[in-house]
Order: structure tokens, then sequence, then C-alpha cells
């Protein structure tokens, strides 16, 4: 997987021809330093390669493995990238790619890391180790979007959650409310019929505390009624006398 192929020829083709003779010496220094896992020292000497030409396609190349050697795969990526327009169609192109599929895989960038790596099978078709980085790769990308997708089913299910937790409240808020409408309807009436009882009581008691008022005809009319009633029992009792003498006469009489 860490596969890392250095440069050790200097490419004449892209070299300047001023100041060739320091860019190669420098890339030559580099390639001793990194042989003997010196990178500190590599990093430096392919710098002065490329100051010395900014072209050096052997410096930037060799300075992205030198970053990945380091664990520095986001300058790996970059001097990998400026080196690869000049590499991709020679014999270092398969190692470039490599070399920058590596580099993405540890940064979890897997479908860039698919790509190089398919583009180094492309100049490279029976590379093995290639084929097996690209396997891995591939399984990551599945189990990431499987995890992506798996995280978005968990989020939609945490949202449905708060969503219909927030409906529950909301329902049982208005059920509450209808429940306070309800006792203070029921008060209400509780209320009205307390007071209506009362004022029946109230009218009970007015009338029968009140003394019936009559009219000053209706009193005569009651007065001559009683008069008469009076002089007719006074009548019967006259006659009842006159029976009782009259009795009596015939019974001397005899």
């Amino acid at each position: 997987m860490k596969k890392i192929t250095v440069i050790l020829v200097v490419l004449f083709s892209v070299c300047a021809v001023c100041g060739a003779q320091t860019e190669r010496g420098s890339v030559r220094k580099g390639n001793r330093d990194f042989s003997k896992s010196r990178f500190d020292e590599a990093e430096i000497n392919y710098k002065k390669a490329l100051v010395a030409d900014s072209t050096s396609v052997a410096a930037d190349y060799n300075l992205g493995n030198t970053y990945f050697r380091m664990e520095n795969f986001g300058e790996a990526e970059k001097y990998y990238s400026a080196a690869a327009d000049s590499l991709a169609k020679g014999e270092y192109g398969a190692d470039l790619y490599h070399n920058l599929g590596n580099s993405l895989l540890t940064h979890k960038e897997y479908q860039k890391a698919i790509e190089a790596y398919k583009n180094a099978l492309r100049r490279r078709p029976g590379d093995m180790e290639t084929k097996a980085n690209l396997a891995y790769a591939q399984k990551m990308l599945e189990n990431q979007q499987d995890q992506q997708n798996q995280d978005q089913q968990n989020q939609n299910q945490d949202q449905n959650q708060d969503q219909n937790q927030q409906n529950q409240d909301q329902q049982d808020k208005q059920d509450k409310q209808n429940q306070d409408n309800r006792d203070q309807n029921q008060d209400q009436n509780q209320n009205q019929d307390q007071n209506q009882n009362q004022n029946q009581d109230q009218d009970q008691q007015n009338q029968q505390g009140q003394q019936p008022k009559i009219s000053p005809q209706a009193a005569q009319q009651m007065l001559q009624a009683i008069q008469d009633q009076e002089k007719d029992t006074q009548e019967k009792v006259k006659k009842e006398k006159a029976l009782q003498m009259r009795s009596k006469q015939k019974e001397k009489n005899w």
C-alpha cells in the first residue's frame, strides 16, 4: 500500500540549461538522504533543486514521496499533483498515481484514491499491489457510503421522533387547555345554578314576608258577605226557637 518509487535518474529533458548542474546535484543528494530514511535532509535538498529549477519534475515527485514518508499527506498530494502532468505518460506515471492513491487513501478520500489507482493500472495493468489497494479503496468507499446512509437514516429518525414529540407535547397542551376550559365552564354553570337557587329562595322569602293587599271594594264585599252570613245564622236561630215554642204550646194544649 505504501510503495514509494524515487526517481534516481535525473530527467534531463525537463531541466533548464541554466542551473541544470545545481538542480541535478540537489536531486542526487536528496535521493541519497531518502534511501537512508533521512527525510528531513531529503526535503531540504529536493527544495534546493526546485529553487534551482522550479520545473524539476524529479524534485516535485521525490518531494511528494518524502512528505508521504513523513506522513504529511497534504503536502505529498501537492507535489504529486505538480509532477502529474509531466510524469503521467512516462515510465514513472504508474508509480506517481499509485503513490497519490495511497496519500488520498490515508485522508479517507476514497473516490479520488480509486481514480488514482485506476490511472496507475492504465499505465501498469499487471501491478498486483495497485489492484489490491484499488479493491481496498472501493470497499472502504462502499462502507463509507453505507455509514453515511445509516447516519442520514438515524438523523431522519431522530428528526421524526423530535417532530412527533413536539406534536405530542402540542396535543397534550391543547388537551389540557380544553380540559381547563371544560372545568371553567362547569364552575360557571355551577355558579349560575347556585345563583338561580338563591334567587328562587329569595323570591319565596319575599312572597312569604309580604301581606296580601286587598282593595277597598273587595274588603267591603267580604264584610257584606260576613254580615249576610251572620244574618242568615240569626234567622235560623229564630226559626228554631219559634218551632220549640209551638211544640211546647201543643203539649200544653193536650
